[in-house]
């Protein structure tokens, strides 16, 4: 039994053994790698099929980009500094992902809504820990005690304060409120919603640390249109925003989480932004914070229709892990490459690391073009 059996109700702490059990299970570790049959960058999933072993993979992790392999080949002269001159060349030398020309031509800085009133982006930079408090497993979030993570939230928070000191940052905690799975549950649907009492739990651990709070959703192969509005209690307050991730919506192909990457589609990304924008109008609220996974191609579809609201700040966050050669060339390609609105880095403590790579720092990050206004680690 974990420090919650203390904390939850009676009705709530005899949960916690199959839930705990459940979300090892689940499709959402934080070291996980690709199905040999996807083709993808930067490690390109942190999910695998169900498996018991801390440590080990179902999958087998491999990069579509061979541009991406001769770079990590090319040794550390790949690793240089994007503004570095080399010898004899006028123009500076980019790495992928940083060019901010390249950027121009893809259409950043994308034509946006003119912010409302309490609009946290692009004026300020979110940095957020990610996870369950159930797991250790599943990110930063749920790895350390609460005080202990909270402290290592403030402490990279202030490293990127001090890395861009023109943009306020504003610390998160960002709940997988919704834990896609690997066996059907009572609903059949492949996902565990979890208990109200856990999610307003760790929303007061934001509170108290002046943070702000995401919940974020895996579908498994329940419709989000069903889903969404199970949040609304949540989700009504004026510092709570969102989070899905289209690699566990599985709705369309009835696949298992963990066996197959799902995908959102432009028409489900507005439904969701319909929904938020409804809230914001309803109660009153400042705009709300979307952020969208992506890893593959087919992560989102169509996103030229994705429709841009004043009351929603949608941010594509970039999810692949690997190292630094691999999560660059996944930015170029399914975030640069693709303009929305805002961009996002997630960066893994444990699985951008585990091959002898360095963990890329904030002055690492901020060299992409255009730079990630929400930065989340697991």
């Amino acid at each position: 039994m974990n420090r919650f059996t203390t904390v939850l109700p009676f009705r709530f702490s005899r949960l916690l053994v199959p839930l705990v059990l459940l979300l090892t299970l689940s499709g959402c570790r934080s070291d996980k790698g690709n199905p040999p049959s996807v083709q993808a960058h930067a490690e390109n999933s942190h999910k695998v099929a169900p498996v018991l072993t801390p440590h080990s993979s179902a999958f087998t992790a491999h990069s579509s980009a061979s541009s991406a392999v001769t770079e990590k080949k090319s040794g550390a002269a790949s690793e240089e500094h994007a503004d570095e001159k080399s010898p004899g060349e006028k123009k500076p030398v980019y790495l992928p992902g940083e060019d901010p020309e390249i950027a121009k031509k893809k259409g950043w800085p994308v034509k946006s809504p003119t912010p409302l009133p309490g609009a946290i982006l692009p004026r300020k930079r979110i940095v957020a820990y990610y996870g369950n408090p159930l797991s250790k497993k599943m990110g930063a979030l749920g790895q350390y005690e609460k005080k202990d993570m909270i402290r290592r939230l403030m402490e990279e928070s202030n490293r990127w304060q001090s890395a861009d000191p023109s943009k306020p940052v504003l610390p998160a905690l960002h709940l997988i409120a919704v834990v896609a799975q690997g066996t059907p549950g009572k609903a059949g649907k492949y996902r565990m919603i979890m208990p109200d009492d856990i999610v307003n739990q760790v929303y007061q651990w934001a509170r108290e640390a002046n943070c702000i709070f995401f919940i974020d959703i895996q579908t498994g192969h329940e419709d989000i249109r069903t889903l969404l509005p199970r949040f609304e209690w949540i989700l009504k307050n004026p510092d709570v925003h969102l989070g899905i991730d289209p690699e566990f919506n599985l709705v369309a192909s009835m696949k298992i989480p963990g066996t197959k990457i799902g995908t959102f589609d432009a028409e489900q990304i507005n439904y969701v932004t319909g929904y938020l924008r409804g809230l914001v109008k309803k109660y009153n609220l400042p705009p709300k914070v979307l952020t969208v996974h992506r890893f593959t191609r087919n992560g989102v579809t169509n996103s030229t229709r994705i429709e841009l609201r004043p009351e929603v700040q949608i941010v594509m966050n970039m999810d692949g892990w690997g190292g630094p050669h691999l999560k660059r060339r996944s930015y170029q390609d399914y975030i640069v490459d693709e303009p929305v609105q805002y961009t996002g880095f997630k960066l893994f403590y444990y699985n951008d690391t585990k091959k002898g790579d360095p963990l890329m720092t904030p002055k690492d990050v901020l060299r992409l073009k255009p730079t990630p206004v929400y930065i989340m680690y697991q």
